[in-house]
């Protein structure tokens, strides 16, 4: 998992200007409820939706500032361009985070995790909108302060 993580990491760093800070984050697979719990917990809001037959939006992944931990889902390989693409997006919040990048909301730290996603992503010959059902207006949503 390290040779991957040193991989995304130069990759964010070459194509969006990140710190490649090779401090990787610890990684832990549980269950989808526990990411859901950890999420309406108060814990920092890193995540990632993926859309549902129901069309309700679900919470993928997480990252903790704190912990300086992501969380996947049991049963993740990173076997997929999809599964590979959803550590990129947590990967983006490690290294904001180590390189204590300030915004005006948590919301605002989803603009470039989104787009990293979408590039690598493009990568495979896919995108957010295929892989996930995420459409330009719903990233845009999800990546602005509306307060």
């Amino acid at each position: 998992m390290n040779v991957f993580l040193t991989t995304i990491v130069l990759w964010l760093s070459a194509n969006f200007g990140l710190l490649a800070i090779l401090d990787h984050p610890r990684v832990e697979f549980v269950p989808a409820s526990k990411i859901i719990e950890l999420r309406y917990k108060g814990v920092a809001r890193k995540d990632l939706f993926e859309s549902t037959s129901t069309g309700q939006l679900e919470t993928l992944a997480m990252y903790d500032d704190a912990t300086k931990t992501i969380y996947l889902p049991e049963g993740w390989t990173g076997n997929t361009p999809a599964e590979s693409s959803i550590l990129v997006h947590e990967i983006v919040h490690h290294l904001q985070n180590l390189g204590k990048l300030k915004f005006a909301c948590a919301q605002q730290r989803e603009e470039l995790a989104f787009e990293a996603q979408e590039r690598w992503l493009g990568l495979f010959g896919s995108n957010l909108s295929r892989e996930f059902g995420l459409d330009s207006m719903s990233i845009l949503v999800k990546s602005n302060c509306f307060y």
